[in-house]
């Protein structure tokens, strides 16, 4: 086992930055996620730490050794791909102990490997099957078997679940956890899938044009981001953001975001918000925040009635769509409660939720 440090790495491809001097710690035994949207630069800087690209610059520890100049197959880690990379004339058994046996390691050492790796991943009734009587999940696991009978200090996936249908993937998620809860190698996962990087990681690392936007756990992220691409990365259906200006409203401040709609702040908000009385602000609200009115509105939340635009029922919930301003908001309700497009709806918005994110710097204040 091993911790993995990252310091001011850069990467460029010949003029063009990938990755613009990230530090990073990851702890031993961790599950660290690096999310965010294509060409952020997640990609590449597992690849850096696998030893397949080179850094421009910076240092890339694992353990307390220097690897930059140490090639690939000296930095003891296993790296899952995202289209699995099996031998199609190997068994699953030959796939999973084909690194072992090029290490030249004694043959019941590599059956004994290959047979706990195997039904860590319920795959023992597999090991005489080729890949190609495989379905996607199973080759999945034979690729995470692989890695796992090296028994290395780091394992590096990389966007290993793309290739699945998305029942399939949510139960590979679970797989995976349960995989790192019974063999808590180090791991950097790579998604740009935020739900996966929500459920698995002890930490999530989101990655913006090759920079580290912010690092936290995954509730943290959620609820406290500190960047309007965290805020809207994070979580979906996506944040609603709305232009806005903070008003003084006698006793309180209120968020007017229309002329006809004004949302008050709460008392507990009011000493931070004070310096941005009639500053441009945007306003940030999660849909799961604007539900509909249930009895009396509780303190710190905000009764108003809109007109649905589009209503969306999901099963468990419904999701109601209207517009403010000439933006659309979307809010999530319980399905008995939800009205009929072009119907009139009561919402209530739990304001003790909300953020406010300054226009200039895309902080959240």
């Amino acid at each position: 086992m091993a911790q993995v440090a990252l310091r001011n790495i850069v990467k460029m491809f010949d003029k063009t930055p990938a990755v613009q001097g990230i530090d990073l710690d990851i702890a031993d035994r961790e599950f660290i996620v690096l999310v965010g949207p294509s060409g952020c630069g997640k990609s590449t800087t597992l690849r850096m730490i696998a030893g397949l690209e080179e850094a421009t610059s910076g240092e890339i520890y694992i353990g307390d050794q220097l690897v930059n100049d140490v090639p690939p197959k000296d930095r003891d880690i296993a790296m899952v791909f995202q289209n699995y990379a099996l031998y199609p004339h190997m068994t699953v058994y030959e796939n999973m102990s084909f690194g072992l046996r090029l290490k030249k390691f004694p043959k019941q050492e590599i059956k004994q490997r290959v047979e706990a790796a195997a039904q860590i991943l319920d795959i023992t009734n597999l090991l005489d099957r080729r890949p190609k009587a495989l379905s996607g999940g199973q080759r999945q696991r034979v690729a995470m078997g692989r890695a796992i009978v090296r028994n290395p200090k780091v394992f590096l996936f990389d966007e290993p679940l793309s290739n699945l249908d998305a029942k399939l993937r949510v139960q590979m998620r679970t797989e995976i956890k349960k995989v790192h809860q019974k063999v808590t190698t180090t791991t950097v996962y790579v998604t740009h899938d935020q739900v996966e990087a929500m459920t698995l990681a002890d930490r999530v690392v989101v990655m913006n044009a090759g920079r580290i936007e912010q690092i936290g756990p995954p509730n943290e992220l959620y609820h406290n981001p500190k960047t309007r691409f965290v805020a809207g990365f994070i979580g979906s259906p996506a944040m609603n953001f709305l232009p806005a200006r903070i008003v003084n409203g006698g006793s309180n401040l209120a968020i007017r975001l229309s002329e006809k709609l004004s949302l008050p702040v709460p008392e507990s908000r009011t000493a931070r918000y004070k310096p941005y009385i009639d500053k441009e602000i945007v306003f940030g609200l999660r849909p799961e925040d604007i539900i509909e009115k249930r009895g009396a509105v509780p303190p710190g939340s905000a009764a108003f009635d809109v007109q649905l635009d589009v209503v969306e029922p999901m099963g468990m919930e419904t999701m109601v769509y209207f517009i403010v301003d000439g933006i659309e908001v979307c809010g999530r309700v319980n399905p008995t409660a939800a009205k009929e497009a072009g119907e009139n709806m009561d919402l209530v918005a739990d304001m003790t939720h909300m953020h406010l994110i300054d226009p200039a710097t895309d902080q959240v204040i």
